[in-house]
């Protein structure tokens, strides 16, 4: 199937053919008209020419004039009511039939074609036709000039056409090439990239298509804005009901010493789990408006996973669980410390949370290719009609493993903004009750690495 013509095209062969269709008419008209006037005026001649023969043979009928002309392109010759030759001009090889009307074209043997005008008249009693004609040549060669003419200057009308059209055309689909690029770029600003140009497509296709993709993209932003706001008001409203009642029972009335630092203690864990929504929220605002800024520098990142693995141990410890590790020696890594830090406890965090006293997570890193951490718990796991909405802001899972959710989380959101910040993906492979296995990838050269892999295996 052959791919259709962008519109542009299609304007363009639309203008040009009916400027060729105009062009055509007018020089078939102009030419009908030319060739009339041309025939006319060698008519008017011919009767002009024969006018004073005539008037002469009619004065003097036995005189033979008609025999002793010899005018160049110009024939002469008098027929009887019968049609027999009367009289004949000497530059006239043969006789010559009288036309059937008063003008009339033919081709004469040994002369060319003729156009020859029959004028009756009457002599001495007798009916006569005067036959007189004259040579189309200079006719013919005038129409032929006039044809090579409109050859040459009807494929120029076009091209000069086709010039303008192309700019005319070319500034009426400005301003929707224009709106196609500030959609385009709203769309890539809302996290998505604008839908590439199928074969065949003009720009109102692609205009259509880009507006559909920037509206089902604002109403899905819209829908999670709406959830978003619903859900972080359930989250703050807590913590901020908790901070309201604790000051209310302390302004009561007077309170021991012992009271006070209970109430203050609970007071700065809820400002604390305040803060941590706080900044999370500002780092997901960030990232949505890609000014998460990271600021890459050569790490190893084996060593950033026993820093934070050493920071989540007293965590893992109040569970009697184990944190195994295989990790890759001297794997240089470009990225961010301190995000990459905050990732790693983040998939610790959760396995820890969500995982049953005594069980262990094994934690791998290797690299070839690509550089591929690999988190696994043995906790809960997580539904497949889940597994799609994890990294929603506030989305978890209860703990109960139930199909209810009830919404609180920001780390698996705040995880996959830093991977992305990195230019890699995350992969999450789970079943109910036998665990979840977080698998974070990241494209790299490596570097430097020992020529043997390395596998460094702790237990803690």
């Amino acid at each position: 199937m052959n791919a259709r013509l962008s519109l542009r095209s299609r304007m363009m062969i639309l203008f040009c053919a009916v400027v060729a269709i105009l062009l055509a008419a007018s020089f078939t008209g102009f030419y009908l008209m030319f060739d009339r006037v041309l025939h006319a005026q060698l008519d008017r001649k011919l009767k002009e020419t024969a006018a004073p023969i005539i008037a002469d043979l009619i004065a003097d009928p036995e005189e033979r004039d008609v025999d002793l002309l010899n005018i160049p392109d110009q024939f002469f010759e008098v027929v009887d009511a019968s049609g027999a030759v009367v009289q004949r001009s000497q530059n006239l090889p043969l006789p010559v039939p009288a036309p059937d009307t008063d003008f009339q074209t033919r081709n004469i043997a040994g002369v060319g074609e003729l156009r020859l005008a029959g004028i009756p008249f009457v002599a001495a009693g007798q009916s006569l036709r005067f036959v007189a004609g004259a040579s189309t040549r200079d006719v013919e060669s005038t129409l032929d000039t006039l044809r090579s003419w409109a050859l040459v200057l009807f494929p120029l009308s076009l091209l000069l056409t086709a010039a303008i059209s192309s700019i005319y055309v070319a500034r009426s689909l400005r301003p929707i090439v224009e709106l196609t690029g500030h959609a385009s770029g709203m769309i890539e600003k809302l996290g998505q990239v604008s839908p590439a140009r199928k074969a065949g497509a003009d720009e109102v296709d692609v205009l259509a298509a880009t507006f559909n993709q920037l509206f089902n993209r604002l109403e899905t932003v819209i829908g999670q804005l709406r959830q978003f706001v619903s859900d972080a008001s359930h989250e703050l409203r807590t913590p901020l009901s908790v901070l309201r009642g604790e000051t209310e029972l302390l302004l009561t009335r007077q309170r021991s010493t012992s009271e006070y630092e209970s109430a203050i203690r609970i007071i700065e864990a809820e400002l604390k789990k305040l803060s941590h929504i706080v900044d999370g929220l500002f780092t997901l605002s960030m990232a949505d408006a890609g000014q998460l800024r990271i600021a890459p520098e050569p790490l190893y990142l084996e060593e950033v996973l026993e820093e934070t693995c050493t920071l989540a141990t007293p965590l893992a410890n109040s569970k009697q669980m184990r944190i195994d590790r295989e990790l890759q020696a001297d794997v240089l890594f470009t990225g961010d410390a301190a995000f990459l830090r905050q990732l790693f406890f983040i998939f610790i965090d959760n396995a820890i949370k969500y995982s049953p006293a005594g069980t262990s997570l094994k934690i791998s890193l290797e690299a070839d290719k690509d550089v591929r951490v690999r988190f696994q718990d043995q906790g809960i796991g997580i539904a497949s009609e889940h597994q799609p909405r994890i990294f929603e802001r506030f989305f978890r899972v209860s703990q109960t493993g139930s199909s209810d959710t009830q919404s609180g989380g920001l780390g698996l959101a705040i995880a996959q903004a830093i991977v992305r910040a990195h230019r890699g993906r995350i992969e999450c492979e789970s079943q109910p009750g036998r665990g979840s296995i977080f698998t974070v990838s990241f494209p790299c050269e490596l570097s430097s690495s020992t020529p043997q892999t390395e596998l460094l295996t702790r237990q803690r």
